[in-house]
């Protein structure tokens, strides 16, 4: 019997590793975000502010979905990379079908369960009238069908754990290649305006699941059959990270919500500008946004094979990548103002509230993306309750304070600007205090006994059918 392979990551440049994940991984992520974008884009030329501000209360609402899911795929990435860096194949593709099972049923109960309460929630963020009508049509319509994107976020997880950054990035991509086609035929040429945004999300996410199934069951064959007692047992080391880190993910809609309702306060001018910002961001920044997905396979691996000084050079690659990346999306979106301005036909309060993002609050960003790192070496160190402490903090303290005092310096004609930048100087505080708490949990984790490492558990193996091989999905 010949020895598995080293693990992908166990070997090579650290550094090709961070860069060739998170901009494979940006890209497949970013997909996920042009969607929201492009529906706002093609809403925004139908010229009424009412219809952009609506979109904008909805995002908030779906952002807490995707916060979920993003929590649980979290939790499948670190289990199904360790497995795969210990040269575990079979707990590997054990993992990953319980990982799936459990991601489809968290996403029906979060997103079904809600759902009979979105007025309320949508006029808890601000909204009223026309907007919260529109908004909340939008919400029955798209929140049915989280559940494809959760599924297929898991299955994208799964192929960054095992090395694929290409095919894991396609899964997502595809959602925003069929939006960009489906958005102008079913909102211009149908004539369906909001409605058509909302068939073209649901259509997206049926294209990520398609694609997701493809390449995981059919290319990797990293599934397994189900099995409702071996997915029960592999629920406990699932929980023990999607826990914390759902916990971890949620605080950053929180702290969003915080400040949707607090800029609602000038108006449906100040909520539109805000929506385009929700949406501008993720995309201009989603190297940060990938880039916890993209460092946990690599830490993941690297940790199941106890090489310590590589996760710490993992974690000093990723800030530099981040500082660079950072300022050079703040200097493109210092040129792009005007454009972006006209692109959404923003005026008034929206215009403003725009052009003061994008000129100064987004060179903070920078900062952010420390906390993202900083998420993905505590959940696979298995230190995750620190990157829920964190990011709370980040979401209440290093937010309301500051976004308040924003306010009030801001006064009543550039409070919502005032408001964002209260938000972005809270966001440097908790990103330099992320990084300085990951150095030594780093250092703590290498001193930790082999007998102590987080492996995951799960079922004993004498007793698993997917570790002998009966029952499981036949491949490598």
């Amino acid at each position: 019997m010949t020895a598995a392979a080293p693990a992908k990551f166990t070997q090579g440049s650290t550094m090709r590793h961070v860069v060739e994940m998170t901009v494979t991984g940006a890209v497949g992520l970013v997909a996920i975000f042009v969607v929201d974008l492009l529906n706002l884009f093609y809403i925004a030329r139908l010229g009424e502010q009412e219809l952009a501000a609506a979109i904008g209360y909805a995002g908030t609402v779906l952002f807490f979905l995707t916060s979920f899911g993003i929590g649980l795929s979290i939790a499948g990435t670190a289990l199904v990379s360790r497995a795969l860096g210990a040269g575990d194949r079979h707990r590997a593709r054990r993992l990953g079908t319980s990982s799936l099972v459990i991601m489809a049923v968290g996403m029906l109960i979060v997103s079904l369960g809600p759902l009979p309460f979105s007025g309320w929630i949508l006029a808890a963020l601000g909204a009223s009238g026309r907007t919260l009508a529109i908004a909340d049509r939008f919400l029955w319509m798209v929140m049915p069908a989280t559940v494809f994107l959760g599924v297929g976020m898991m299955y994208s997880s799964i192929l960054r754990a095992a090395g694929d950054a290409k095919r894991a990035m396609w899964v997502t991509l595809i959602g925003g290649i069929v939006t960009a086609i489906a958005d102008p035929i079913l909102i211009f040429l149908f004539g369906l305006g909001v409605d058509g945004a909302a068939i073209a999300s649901v259509i997206s996410r049926l294209a990520m699941l398609a694609m997701g199934y493809h390449a995981v069951v059919r290319v990797h064959r990293l599934t397994a059959r189900v099995d409702l007692a071996t997915v029960l047992g592999d629920a406990r080391p699932l929980a023990a990270i999607a826990v914390p880190a759902v916990l971890t993910n949620l605080a950053t809609p929180v702290g969003n919500s915080i400040v949707t309702a607090m800029i609602a306060r000038y108006g449906d001018g100040a909520v539109a500008g805000w929506a385009v910002l929700g949406r501008l961001v993720p995309v201009a920044f989603g190297a940060f946004f990938a880039l916890s997905g993209a460092v946990g396979p690599i830490m993941g691996q690297n940790v199941g094979a106890r090489l310590y000084p590589r996760v710490r050079q993992t974690l000093i690659d990723s800030l530099i990548f981040m500082s660079l990346y950072g300022i050079t999306v703040w200097l493109i979106l210092l040129i792009a103002t005007p454009y972006v301005v006209q692109a959404f036909d923003a005026t008034g309060t929206a215009e403003a509230v725009i052009r003061f993002f994008c000129v100064y609050a987004s060179l903070a960003w920078a900062f952010n993306g420390a906390v993202f790192v900083g998420n993905a070496a505590f959940n696979n160190l298995g230190f995750p309750t620190y990157s829920t402490a964190l990011n709370w903090a980040r979401a209440t303290f290093g937010t309301v304070p500051f976004a308040m005092i924003g306010a009030w310096l801001g006064g009543p004609t550039h409070g919502a600007e005032g408001i964002i930048a209260g938000q972005s100087i809270g966001g440097i505080v908790f990103g330099i205090i992320s990084m300085v708490v990951c150095f030594k949990v780093i250092d703590r984790a290498a001193r930790r006994p082999p007998d102590e490492e987080p492996v995951p558990a799960g079922p004993p193996t004498a007793q698993s059918p997917f570790t002998s091989g009966k029952g499981a999905t036949a491949g490598a």
